[in-house]
């Protein structure tokens, strides 16, 4: 298993590649993540796990430029689940979501689907109707699961 590449941030706010011995920017963190690096951000001086917060600030600098990914009323429902008692299932929700889509995503850049015609619009309605359902059996399941 390959080992988690850690950078280093300075109080200047540099980025430093302890694997490459460079300074680095936010810039060659987003190839990292793009290229499916396993990486770790930590301050250095104290060893605090950074790696959120810098990816926070590279989503920030992506959504400044050419057409953002988040709209504003995404991102307004995003703040108003901080602190909410579905924040955690909200959090797990999205990631599963990410997942999910990933995996189809895969399939649908495959030369195969590309033959094939594979329609994007139907990709989407397939992912959210399989989130729905997910959302719809969820509870049962763990209601069953707390009365035992």
């Amino acid at each position: 298993m390959p080992e988690v590449r850690v950078i280093k941030k300075y109080p200047n706010r540099r980025l430093y590649d302890t694997e490459i011995s460079r300074y680095i920017t936010l810039s060659d963190l987003k190839e990292l993540v793009v290229s499916y690096c396993d990486f770790k951000v930590i301050e250095a001086k104290t060893g605090e796990d950074l790696t959120r917060c810098t990816l926070m600030q590279i989503i920030a600098e992506e959504e400044m430029n050419a057409q953002p990914l988040l709209t504003a009323e995404i991102l307004k429902e995003f703040v108003r689940f901080y602190g909410d008692s579905m924040q955690a299932m909200m959090s797990r929700f999205l990631e599963h979501s990410i997942k999910h889509f990933m995996d189809k995503r895969a399939g649908l850049k495959s030369p195969l689907n590309t033959i094939l015609g594979a329609n994007p619009v139907s990709l989407m309605q397939n992912i959210a109707e399989q989130n729905i359902d997910s959302w719809q059996t969820r509870p049962s399941q763990q209601n069953k699961e707390s009365l035992s």
